[in-house]
């Protein structure tokens, strides 16, 4: 198998000059295809967030279930511990699944991702109760949730790379925020499910049976995301680099070493994006029905309400950030994002506190709105830093480390200084300190929008659109955060 030399070849594209290319070099977008590849990335993503949104919304519930103990709030811990232990071996799934799909294909690997996430979900759906096996139900919790972890370390960082490397260079913000619309719909179906239940059934018939139902549909839902993607086609982008790499033998394979020696800086800062990105997100949409419920003592079915009428208006709101980042660029859109998170965290926290159902909901939509920037921005920025014969490994490897240190472990940290420190507001200061983090990071990031992938061509939507793009002046990428290939070579014997 040949290592990864950071030579011309394996970074490809980025190279060429603009009078060396005809038409025909560039990727036709195939617009069907487009929006098949679209669907199927953000089905599993909505199949990974509704697993999520039920755990959250269900944290209470499933406290008493698997977890034995007198206090709520210890019970909520355990939950949210448990919840937090499969982020640890995210970072796994990502060192596994993002080498394969740079040498194997995104498809392959997507398609072996969805299945297992549902196996995992599905499985936590026939666990018996703590009162029926004991000890065994919170272990056997765990080790779905492990699974859950291990698949999903591979997911976010595959669909983003298959929805970028599919778009046309124009569109690809707003192709990829359909990825966290669909992770948005995967909140609204669990908290729809759950919400329907609270209501329908009483609370013994919730703790008997109930809240197995939201996970057990998982099932039909892996096996329709599973038949999605494997109607799929390899992206062009990765299909552009198989044929530059032809005659070469196997494709390099890409070590954790070579890959922070030549992309350290680029792994930088897509951790600190992701930090803001996903405390931002779980805060939100993960802790908040708890911390409503549990700490400012409001109605559990009334919060699960708000929070999904706030999740449904942020729907369109994410589909129409995707095209103003477009537009506008991905910079003023996070930008402007971390410094409204910034001001209006302390004032969003204090209206929680109010009690009024207008203003709880007014708080909670201002956060909604100030997170809109980040799901509809985030899923076309991320891929955008790194190239294409490394761009599902450093992006799977960055996106989980970080979630799993910083996001992944926000409800239960902000569940354990509230309950030491007595302050409510404490999930302000967590939201102000992850949005100077975003404002730190993006000083360092280019601006991407518009441009071709990293060692990707442009990609265009027809030939008149080719002939355009030929005759403007537009840059082919943004290369000048990589090394030369010398100097790529000499970090690497670097180490």
């Amino acid at each position: 198998m040949p290592e990864y030399t950071g030579n011309d070849a394996h970074f490809g594209w980025f190279t060429r000059r603009r009078a060396n290319l005809k038409p025909d070099d560039l990727t036709i977008v195939d617009e069907p295809m487009l929006r098949r590849a679209v669907g199927a990335a953000a089905l599993g993503n909505a199949m990974e967030w509704f697993d999520f949104g039920v755990y959250g919304y269900l944290a209470v519930t499933l406290g008493h279930v698997f977890f034995p103990g007198n206090s709520p709030t210890a019970q909520v811990i355990a939950t949210f511990a448990t919840f937090t232990v499969a982020f640890l071996v995210r970072p796994l799934g990502g060192l596994v699944f993002g080498p394969l799909g740079d040498r194997f294909g995104r498809q392959r690997v997507l398609a072996a991702t969805m299945i297992m996430m549902a196996l995992g979900t599905f499985a936590i759906g026939l666990i018996p109760s703590y009162e029926r096996i004991g000890l065994w139900a919170p272990a056997l919790l765990l080790l779905a949730r492990l699974l859950q972890g291990f698949s999903t370390g591979g997911e976010y960082g595959g669909a983003a790379t298959f929805i970028a490397e599919y778009s046309t260079d124009a569109r690809r913000g707003q192709m990829g925020s359909w990825l966290e619309f669909g992770t948005l719909g995967g909140y609204i179906a669990g908290a729809g499910v759950v919400t329907a239940l609270t209501s329908l059934l009483d609370a013994r018939a919730m703790l008997d049976w109930g809240w197995r139902i939201p996970f057990l549909v998982a099932g039909p839902l892996g096996l329709l995301g599973l038949y999605m993607r494997m109607k799929l086609e390899e992206t062009p982008a990765f299909k552009a680099h198989a044929e530059a790499m032809e005659g070469q033998g196997d494709m390099p394979s890409v070590g954790l070493r070579e890959l922070v020696a030549v992309h350290g800086p680029q792994l930088l800062k897509c951790i600190g994006l992701v930090l803001v990105f996903n405390v931002t997100d779980y805060m939100l949409l993960t802790y908040m029905p708890s911390y409503l419920t549990v700490t400012l003592g409001y109605g559990e079915a009334k919060g699960l309400l708000l929070i999904l009428i706030v999740m449904l208006v942020m729907m369109p709101l994410n589909v129409i950030g995707g095209h103003f980042s477009d537009r506008f660029g991905r910079k003023p859109m996070i930008v402007g994002a971390c410094v409204a998170m910034f001001a209006l965290a302390i004032p969003c926290m204090l209206l929680l506190g109010t009690g009024s159902d207008v203003l709880i909901f007014a708080g909670l939509m201002l956060l909604g709105v100030a997170l809109v920037c980040f799901t509809s921005t985030m899923p076309s920025t991320l891929p955008a830093l790194f190239y294409t014969p490394v761009r599902y490994s450093a992006l799977s490897i960055a996106f989980n480390l970080s979630v799993s240190l910083f996001g992944g472990t926000t409800p239960l940290l902000t569940a354990w200084l509230v309950e030491r420190t007595g302050d409510p507001l404490v999930p302000a200061y967590y939201l102000m300190a992850a949005a100077v983090v975003g404002m730190v990071t993006m000083a360092f990031v280019t601006e991407t929008a518009g441009l071709p992938l990293r060692g990707s061509p442009p990609a265009v939507a027809d030939h008149a659109e080719a002939r355009e793009w030929l005759e403007g002046d537009a840059p082919l990428t943004v290369d000048a955060e990589l090394p030369s290939p010398a100097n790529q070579q000499a970090a690497v014997n670097a180490g």
